[in-house]
């Protein structure tokens, strides 16, 4: 027979086919037995009739454990009211064969966890349907940015994890000592190495783990996570915004063109993500402090109206930009933010020395911010005032600056966190369940 994908199962109707994987659950009728099978690719339903099978192997099959490991076989058959991801197929067993019979104090058994329970057993909770589910939706997303770039003529770089000093700030980072060269630190980013690949290839992507230090316990935090940065020459922040809404685009219309099945079996709004189409709203972070304000002067809930309060010059916090984009079913573009709260390397606002060239997108629903970018300095004078502005090493950075003294040029680029984009896609609220084994302040098993 056949060996399978549970994902394929529609393309074997009325066809004997082999499955092999494990058991997700068991249901005993008298002479029927219900098992669920996954097989990493899927869940289906596969009905044991006790008149086909061996006595012994019936009766092994009415106490099978969860997640016994099994080859079956047996007739495709479709039944619009079988369980499973996809669902609506089952395989009438006709030989089984049991690889292994689980112990039977299975950790992650069918009842409720509690989430440190579950995070300590990750190992086994990534098995279950809706973190298999997350974690299939992810590799397709990762499929999808490399996709992108591949077709549009990026080159992928890889770039250090072990770097000299710092990129975004250095109260963020993991020190190591590094042999007899003193100081080591974990990556924050590529994208200081990318601005030098750039002007040398024009357009390039790197894609890897970043750290961060941050004592950070929110939903939308993790101190290790993937991010994927290109960085684009010749490039402003106007193009550098049609990069993002083509590139977001792209990858919500691959998932939900390859992995519906699994979006729904997580509950998720798909006609929310129908409308996730280029181009995307932009407004300056002057409007968006405006509309903030203004909320805040309506607001007549007390706590409500601490969590937006607001003034010119701070940051956005989640509460802000989940007021922003409740106007809109789409990303929201946040451009112009105060130099003060952005990076060294931003270029200014031409007439506006405290605004710099960088942008946000927001997404919606609540999950604010899944990309940040900007237009890089293209002065040497000035990157070099603004190095000394933020107390970092000038020596660390004359490589970065010998790109702004031969041929230099305007160009632009944006970091894009997996985990983020991951859990807005999906519609879950914690980003701990976007990445297989996850790293937190306090978690650092398994």
């Amino acid at each position: 027979m056949k060996l399978i994908r549970v994902e394929d199962i529609a393309k074997y109707t009325g066809q004997q086919v082999t499955a092999q994987g494990w058991v997700y659950s068991r249901t005993d009728k008298g002479k029927l037995v219900f098992l669920l099978l996954r097989d990493g690719s899927g869940f289906v339903q596969c009905v044991a009739f006790k008149d086909d099978l061996p006595a012994a192997i019936f009766d092994q099959l009415t106490r099978l454990p969860q997640e016994s490991s099994v080859i079956v076989s047996g007739e495709v058959r479709e039944d619009k009211r079988a369980p499973g991801i996809p669902g609506g197929y089952e395989i009438g067993i006709k030989e089984i064969k049991i690889i292994q019979a689980a112990a039977e104090d299975y950790p992650m058994a069918l009842k409720e966890h509690g989430v440190d329970f579950s995070l300590d057993n990750r190992h086994l909770w990534i098995r279950m349907p809706s973190q298999w589910a997350i974690l299939r939706i992810r590799g397709t997303v990762v499929s999808a940015i490399r996709e992108w770039f591949e077709i549009n003529g990026f080159i992928n770089m890889d770039t250090p994890i072990l770097t000299p000093a710092a990129v975004e700030g250095t109260t963020t980072l993991f020190e190591t000592e590094y042999f007899d060269e003193g100081k080591a630190y974990l990556s924050q980013s590529g994208q200081l190495y990318n601005e030098a690949n750039i002007m040398a290839f024009g357009k390039v992507y790197c894609f890897g783990p970043t750290f961060r230090a941050e004592k950070s316990k929110t939903r939308r935090h993790l101190t290790e996570f993937w991010m994927v940065e290109p960085e684009i020459a010749f490039c402003d922040l106007d193009g550098l915004m049609e990069v993002e809404e083509q590139f977001v685009t792209h990858i919500v219309k691959r998932v939900m063109r390859e992995r519906g099945p699994e979006l729904k079996s997580l509950g998720r709004e798909l006609a929310k993500l129908e409308n996730i189409e280029a181009p995307f709203p932009r407004i300056s972070y002057d409007e968006a402090a405006k509309i903030i304000q203004e909320s805040y002067e309506k607001e007549t809930d007390p706590e409500k109206k601490e969590l937006i309060k607001f003034e010119w010059g701070m940051d956005f916090g989640a509460p802000h930009e989940a007021l922003l984009t409740s106007h809109y079913d789409k990303p929201l573009f946040v451009f112009g933010y105060p130099t003060q709260v952005k990076a060294f390397y931003m270029e200014p606002w031409p007439g506006r020395p405290e605004v710099c060239k960088s942008v946000d997108l927001l997404a919606p629903e609540g999950y604010g911010e899944i990309i940040g970018g900007s237009e890089r300095m293209s002065s040497p004078d000035l990157l070099l005032q603004r190095i000394h502005e933020h107390g970092l090493p000038e020596a660390a950075y004359k490589w970065y600056m010998d790109l702004r003294r031969y041929g230099s040029v305007p160009h632009s680029g944006f970091g894009m966190g997996v985990e983020r984009t991951v859990a807005w896609i999906c519609g879950i609220e914690h980003i701990r369940e976007t990445i297989a084994f996850p790293r937190m302040i306090k978690r650092m098993y398994p």
